[in-house]
């Protein structure tokens, strides 16, 4: 096995910072939804809405794990990186391989979420076809 050095845990961080990024997007986009379906509900309360409510709710909770998890894997390539700069050799390679672990826990929240956002979206097409 080749030796980690400082600059393998850094090379995730412009990747990891995108992802966070497009998570923190992900999350204001759906607090705008949240408040404009508050607002629509609040005037004539629905199925439909009453089932984009519980939608919303597991898509802001799952965002809220894919956040974790990403900032999460960041830390622990931060805390690779203080273990390379002390020659705790071993133990980098074991956190940076947590820190992989963690972004691809994060990444796969993200597809479940994705899938979620589709149903989301089926529930207007269906509403659209009555």
């Amino acid at each position: 096995m080749d030796e980690l050095t400082l600059t393998t845990p850094a090379l995730l961080f412009p990747a990891v910072s995108l992802i966070l990024l497009a998570y923190t997007n992900r999350f204001l986009s759906y607090a705008q939804l949240v408040r404009t379906l508050n607002d629509q509900h609040q005037q004539n309360p629905t199925k439909v809405a009453h089932a984009q409510i519980d939608n919303l709710r597991q898509r802001l909770r799952l965002t809220r794990l894919m956040q974790f998890l990403g900032v999460a894997s960041l830390f622990f390539c931060v805390v690779t990186m203080l273990l390379i700069y002390i020659d705790w050799t071993l133990a980098s390679v074991y956190v940076f391989a947590f820190a992989l672990f963690l972004l691809m826990c994060s990444l796969g929240v993200s597809m479940w979420e994705i899938h979620i956002s589709v149903r989301a979206l089926d529930i207007h097409l269906q509403d659209m076809d009555r």
